[in-house]
């Protein structure tokens, strides 16, 4: 296995990261115990979750499994903050107050004694960058905490916080978690470019589109299988727009000799400026189809063909719907 660089860090991760967002919630402990075994004796050594997944269920799912198999130290653990914990008015955002709060909640969860990557999950507009940082940068100054990330930030904030950082003298944000697939092209336009300049790694989420892009929809007839995603939330369709992409995408993973889901994740890896891609299986066999994607090379052709289903930096959509908003 070739392992990434996650950025400026130093630290060496598997391509893939194991997401957990469905542990304890549509995956139950004992499934999700079976993928993390999955996880690592494939080699993979990245695993990812979050306060707000399921209620804290995630981590603690996560804590115990590492624990009991005395794997801990094996692995870069990735965990956030931001989202609202409680009823209290100030138990969410990124202020100081919630911070040092949900990172002693989240160590107990995660049964260690430090989170290798701290992610804010969501920017904040109540509160100033300088804050969040002069309260993370005590983190890993105590130990608590070894890197910093963000999740989802735009461009400008992304540079907001790099500067910032640079003024102040505190610890950075090394990664950042941006949404990438084929479908939704848009980080190419401008958060990409701004990671590549300045080193920071990237682990991009959402590369199955909620499973649009994993071929559980297009080859059975533009239905909605039963466990999907789509039909547990309830929604009725996608933009008429996007099934052709979904479909051109099984016609390449045929070609290819794959799945359209390893196809996808595939096309992620190839991507400049994407460190790992974030696979979020809720079975077993999901975990595994969706690993052997870091074994697949795609051609030129192969990427070039992607682009002409849907083009870098766009989202496809609905024309009549108009541009983007930014």
């Amino acid at each position: 296995m070739k392992y990434r660089v996650l950025g400026r860090t130093g630290v060496k991760v598997h391509p893939i990261c194991l997401g957990t967002m469905n542990f304890g919630g549509r995956t139950n402990p004992e499934e999700s115990a079976a993928i993390l075994d999955a996880y690592l004796t494939a080699g993979g050594n990245f695993i990812d979750t979050a306060n707000v997944y399921n209620d804290g269920k995630s981590e603690s799912i996560v804590g115990d499994f590492l624990k009991g198999a005395g794997k801990r130290d094996k692995v870069v653990l990735s965990t956030k903050v931001h989202g609202k914990r409680s009823d209290h008015v100030n138990d969410a955002g990124n202020h100081r107050w919630h911070i040092v709060r949900e990172v002693e909640h989240s160590l107990k969860r995660l049964r260690t004694d430090r989170i290798d990557l701290y992610h804010i999950h969501r920017p904040d507009a109540d509160t100033p960058i300088d804050q969040t940082l002069r309260a993370l940068d005590d983190l890993v100054r105590q130990g608590k905490v070894l890197y910093l990330a963000s999740s989802t930030f735009p461009a400008w904030e992304l540079a907001e916080a790099h500067f910032v950082a640079k003024e102040l003298g505190t610890a950075r944000f090394d990664v950042e978690q941006p949404p990438l697939n084929i479908i939704d092209r848009r980080t190419e336009a401008e958060v990409l470019p701004f990671c590549r300049r300045y080193n920071v790694a990237t682990i991009t989420w959402a590369p199955l589109a909620r499973g649009r892009l994993s071929g559980k929809y297009t080859r059975g007839g533009h239905t909605f299988p039963e466990g999907s995603w789509y039909k547990t939330m309830g929604k009725s369709d996608f933009p008429t727009s996007q099934w052709p992409v979904m479909e051109g995408i099984d016609r390449l993973a045929d070609a290819h000799g794959c799945s359209s889901s390893q196809f996808a994740i595939a096309w992620c890896l190839h991507v400049p400026g994407v460190t790992c891609p974030i696979i979020g299986p809720r079975t077993v066999e999901q975990a595994n189809d969706n690993i052997a994607a870091a074994e697949i090379s795609l051609s030129p052709d192969e990427m070039k063909a992607v682009d002409d289903l849907n083009p870098p930096g766009q989202l496809c959509r609905d024309p009549h719907l108009g541009p983007v908003p930014r």
